[in-house]
């Protein structure tokens, strides 16, 4: 779709963390996709005025982390609370009333997991998006005209379809400026591309795994937020241990 373009940067999509091993980070700036929820969690609370945001692996560091910092503690395991903390990945839960000025240590089951990964395999430079943030990734990633990896959290190593959307909703505003690099950059457009007109119908008549899974607990409206274009458009940067807005 993009013949090769020298002088441009490149965007390359990694479908699932299992997949990350394969791809250079450390001359990327690296977007965390986890769609339903963590991502959008993170931008919906950071939007309304969450200090910072502190992305950890476990819930037992979530816990300590929250005790010692005085701290909102907040995640999942399988999409419900995880037992130990006070809080999920709800994003309307997180009101300016609720987090504004505070700290939130949030743990997830994919998503800050794969940001972990990240750091991991030594990524230059970390943020987080998510369909309600879509316009501030995008521009910022045009603004630092670098190489892009889009990599997408699935579920437990799974591909998943919101997360692949989102990847082509991405290269789909940005391609003009970047070269577009490998099948599954191509897939995740195709696919954008054809889920574009409405994507949580989409997501239902693809009978979506996760979608399915969170309507099975009820969760109905968060989908359809998390799956709403720029609600929450501000830019989650991670720096020092934690993820905060760009100033």
């Amino acid at each position: 779709m993009n013949n090769k373009q020298p002088g441009k940067p490149v965007v390359q999509t990694v479908l699932s963390p299992a997949l990350l091993n394969l791809y250079e980070l450390n001359s990327s700036i690296v977007v965390i996709i986890d769609v339903l929820r963590a991502t959008s969690t993170i931008a919906t609370a950071l939007h309304h005025g969450a200090k910072e945001i502190i992305p950890v692996a476990t819930v037992a560091e979530c816990i300590q982390l929250g005790k010692q910092m005085d701290a909102i503690t907040a995640g999942e395991r399988d999409g419900k609370i995880a037992e130990g903390l006070q809080y999920g990945n709800t994003p309307s839960v997180y009101t300016p009333k609720f987090v504004g000025g505070k700290t939130v240590v949030l743990t997830t089951t994919n998503g800050t997991r794969l940001l972990h990964q990240a750091l991991e395999a030594d990524a230059e430079e970390i943020i987080t998006g998510a369909f309600c943030n879509l316009s501030s990734v995008c521009q910022y990633l045009v603004q630092r005209q670098k190489n892009v990896l889009l990599a997408c959290a699935a579920w437990r190593n799974r591909v998943n379809l919101e997360d692949t959307l989102f990847a082509g909703a991405v290269i789909d505003q940005i391609k003009d400026q970047f070269e577009i690099k490998g099948d599954s950059s191509q897939i995740a457009e195709i696919l954008y591309q054809e889920a574009k007109p409405g994507l949580f119908e989409y997501m239902k008549n693809k009978k979506a795994s996760h979608y399915q899974r969170l309507m099975d607990q009820g969760l109905e409206a968060d989908i359809r937020y998390c799956l709403s274009v720029n609600s929450a458009d501000t830019l989650p940067v991670y720096e020092n241990g934690r993820l905060a807005v760009r100033k």
